[in-house]
């Protein structure tokens, strides 16, 4: 029997070291602990806050249009042709300036003869009067006289009274918001002349459900973001009203806008926020913290290098912060940033305290003062 030949017995030996080796990286990297590919899950970045109390609110928004607390329109008292127009639309004037004049000839002239009549008639009083003292006439003929005298200084007044309707002037201070008459043209008594309104302040009215009224009262504060520009309008409650409309089911509240930016103007469109309820002294997390996971709402809490996922129950939530009501203690670390791409028991590295500052003032930047 003849000898193997020698590279057949090289060939064998490199493959059973090959296999050896390929056994011993598997284990080793099995007892390593390594992800797929042989590597380890990185770390995520987070910024976390400690749960903390401090104040919550409930608040309803809506939508109201803004408008002028006062608005009249002007009618004509007499008949008359329009004279002169001594202001426009857009104009601010004051309480008793005219607005307009008409022609006044014929309102003159019968002033003029009811102040004849007048004379005449106070010099047939004066003169019965002195007859009746000296009782040279009756009761009766100085009681006619001086019923003659008394209704000649009425209808004198009347005549005044007349001419005084030429001259339209405002009944408040304001704005002219509408000229509704031309220079010559003919007016009645009820005719449409101008429409004013007074800007200040401007009032929203707006309507709350019965069941979100809350503590809601007169003098609570109420914040207007004109849809226009965007620009926030301090507000307070002015009146609510006493009864529940039965058709809405809603109350109608009365909000007083008296600061506001050069530019509003009655019609504006505004959001309205009211404060129905405030819970003082709650556990509390901002509220980008929270969020809904396979139907609960859940945090993350820092529990050293590693995120322990937490159910809780919440309460009330606002722009900035929302109430715990269970499944959180007080001062645990709640992952604020990067929650959502985490997993309980996921590695993290938390982001020191300066990035952590950040990333809560623009998160308090996004939900509002």
């Amino acid at each position: 029997m003849s000898n193997p030949r020698p590279w057949l017995l090289v060939l064998a030996a490199v493959l059973l070291a090959g296999c050896g080796t390929e056994k011993g990286a598997q284990a080793s990297g099995t007892k390593q602990g390594k992800g797929p590919g042989g590597s380890k899950e990185p770390p995520t970045l987070v910024a976390v806050e400690p749960a903390a109390r401090g104040t919550v609110v409930a608040r309803y928004s809506t939508t109201a249009t803004l408008e002028a607390e006062n608005r009249a329109q002007i009618l004509g008292r007499t008949q008359g042709v329009v004279q002169s127009l001594l202001h426009e639309e857009g104009d601010e004037v004051r309480g008793g300036e005219e607005l307009l004049r008409l022609e006044d000839d014929a309102a003159r002239l019968r002033l003029q003869q009811a102040e004849v009549v007048l004379t005449e008639q106070a010099s047939v009083f004066a003169r019965q009067k002195a007859s009746f003292e000296q009782q040279v006439i009756s009761k009766a003929d100085f009681d006619l006289a001086q019923a003659n005298h008394e209704r000649a200084k009425v209808e004198r007044d009347l005549a005044a009274h007349e001419l005084s309707y030429t001259r339209v002037r405002a009944p408040f201070t304001g704005t002219v918001v509408r000229r509704l008459v031309e220079v010559g043209q003919t007016v009645n008594a009820g005719t449409p002349l101008f429409e004013i309104a007074n800007f200040k302040p401007l009032l929203a009215r707006i309507h709350v459900p019965a069941k979100e009224m809350g503590s809601l009262g007169v003098g609570q504060e109420v914040e207007l973001v004109l849809d226009s520009s965007g620009d926030r309008l301090p507000g307070v409650v002015r009146l609510v009203s006493p009864v529940i409309d039965p058709t809405s089911g809603t109350v109608k509240v009365t909000v007083h806008v008296s600061e506001y930016p050069r530019g509003t103007r009655p019609g504006d469109f505004a959001h309205v926020h009211v404060v129905t309820q405030r819970h003082e002294n709650v556990l509390r997390v901002q509220s980008p913290a929270v969020f809904e996971d396979r139907g609960e709402q859940v945090v993350y809490v820092a529990a050293d290098s590693v995120a322990n996922r937490r159910p809780v129950q919440v309460g009330f939530i606002d722009e900035t912060h929302t109430e715990i009501l269970s499944g959180l203690a007080e001062n645990e670390r709640v992952v604020v940033k990067g929650q959502r791409s985490l997993r309980d028991g996921g590695p993290i590295r938390v982001l020191d305290s300066a990035a952590t500052a950040q990333a809560s003032a623009a998160t308090a930047a996004r939900g509002g003062s």
